[in-house]
């Protein structure tokens, strides 16, 4: 059996991602040979889960390594790089960065110095760098890549215990936007189940309580059955008089969410008609209570 390749990476961001990244791939065989961050905190920590050197200038990790990996925040990926670019030589190595919705556009600057260039992001929600090494293995990775850069990053994210999925250059905004609707959006939404529960006297422990058990029968129904199907409820069943009942008291009490409600509302509409649950008629009544909202 072929042994397989060790890389020489260097991790440009010691954020959460960064350092858990590098944590990964440390186990999975290969050599993580410099960190930079321009925190010392941030490479004291580092250095706790990776155990390599860590430097504030960028361009003198990259010049440790063959593969160079930006976990910086998006906004700064193209900055530190055309900053590796004009300090560090970059030809013939493999420069990544992690960002969901960022281009190879963002690497354009190692690319015309002759890198290869990808993108690899982890569809996956991190609160701590132990939650995200926990968690990291079984994801799913959006793989935009470069000539020469394709495989190896389908390899990299292997290593990691992920999936690869490639995605087009084209269709990385939108892919990052499903990503925030169901995790971030995900998190707000439950916030609002919060502060109705919160209305009327619930504490947040025992909201949480109350609703997470359905919201997890929730998850398990589409993960069985997919969302169509697993769809229930009044809109489901086209009850448009507890829809009524549902506006009025969003209006009445908490009207900063009513819009959310209504907009939601239509969603789950057009839901219910491809259930079939949910007739011409009802579908009509109850749009347009949403709509008068």
């Amino acid at each position: 059996m072929k042994k397989k390749q060790s890389l020489n990476f260097a991790i440009i961001g010691a954020g959460m991602v960064g350092t858990a990244i590098g944590s990964l791939l440390k186990k999975a065989g290969h050599n993580i040979a410099a960190v930079s961050d321009l925190s010392p905190q941030h490479l004291k920590r580092a250095k706790n889960f990776i155990g390599a050197p860590g430097f504030q200038n960028p361009a003198q990790a990259s010049a440790l390594a063959d593969c160079l990996l930006i976990t910086t925040p998006d906004d700064r990926i193209e900055s530190v790089c055309a900053r590796i670019v004009s300090e560090s030589p970059v030809h013939g190595k493999k420069v990544f960065h992690m960002s969901g919705a960022g281009g190879l556009d963002l690497l354009d600057s190692a690319y015309r110095a002759g890198a290869a260039v990808a993108s690899i992001h982890p569809l996956q929600s991190f609160s701590s760098i132990e939650s995200a090494i926990q968690n990291i293995p079984g994801s799913y990775f959006g793989v935009t890549a470069s000539n020469g850069a394709k495989k190896l990053s389908a390899d990299i994210v292997r290593d990691l215990r992920g999936i690869p999925i490639y995605i087009k250059p084209d269709q990385k905004p939108l892919y990052h936007a499903a990503a925030c609707i169901a995790s971030n959006y995900l998190v707000s939404l439950m916030s609002v189940v919060e502060a109705i529960y919160l209305s009327i006297g619930f504490s947040e422990k025992d909201a949480r309580k109350a609703y997470l058990p359905l919201v997890y029968g929730s998850l398990k129904n589409i993960e069985k059955q997919g969302c169509k199907s697993a769809l229930t409820g009044p809109i489901a069943r086209g009850d448009s008089g507890t829809v009524q009942k549902h506006i009025e008291a969003m209006l009445r009490h908490l009207p900063e969410h009513s819009s959310l409600y209504a907009n939601m509302g239509m969603t789950a509409v057009k839901l219910a008609r491809q259930k079939g649950t949910l007739n011409a008629a009802q579908a009509k009544i109850i749009t347009d209570l949403l709509k008068g909202v």
